[in-house]
């Protein structure tokens, strides 16, 4: 029994701990699967979602690191009034030091809603217009971002 417990837990300590608290890194990497699962389809929600062409969506995502990061593009456009041309001249030079990083270069305040929704994961993928009536995806609390920000990106 207590070789078992101790199994249990050295593979709770080599997990990575977003996996285990959740968060942003949990979010993407859900989204991620969903979208290798069906890129056309991942690539569509993304364009009803945000109101874009999915050609606009496809070019952002060939122009990122994991599909999951085309998301954050249009999320963080959305979060900060930008459009995604201007978050991907953000996210390309800083694509290393974190979506927490962009953000902040973006003007999305450390300690705002938005900032902490960023942080927590606590974002939406239905593939429905902000606002609109759906099922969330990709982190199943069922929580939408109405309110948070400035603009859609059109």
């Amino acid at each position: 029994m207590k070789r078992l417990i101790l199994i249990c837990l050295s593979l709770v300590l080599l997990l990575p701990v977003s996996v285990l608290a959740g968060g942003l890194d949990s979010f993407l990497t859900s989204l991620n699967v969903q979208a290798r699962a069906d890129l056309p389809g991942f690539s569509a929600k993304i364009g009803a979602q945000f109101g874009v062409p999915v050609p606009q969506v496809q070019a952002v995502i060939r122009s990122v690191s994991e599909p999951a990061d085309a998301f954050m593009v249009f999320e963080l456009g959305r979060m900060s009034g930008r459009q995604p041309d201007q978050v991907m001249a953000v996210y390309q030079p800083n694509r290393k030091k974190g979506w927490g990083a962009i953000a902040k270069d973006l003007g999305i305040k450390p300690g705002s809603r938005e900032f902490h929704d960023l942080k927590a994961g606590n974002l939406h993928f239905s593939g429905h217009p902000e606002g609109g009536q759906g099922g969330d995806e990709g982190n199943g609390k069922g929580k939408g971002n109405k309110g948070h920000g400035k603009g859609h990106n059109k």
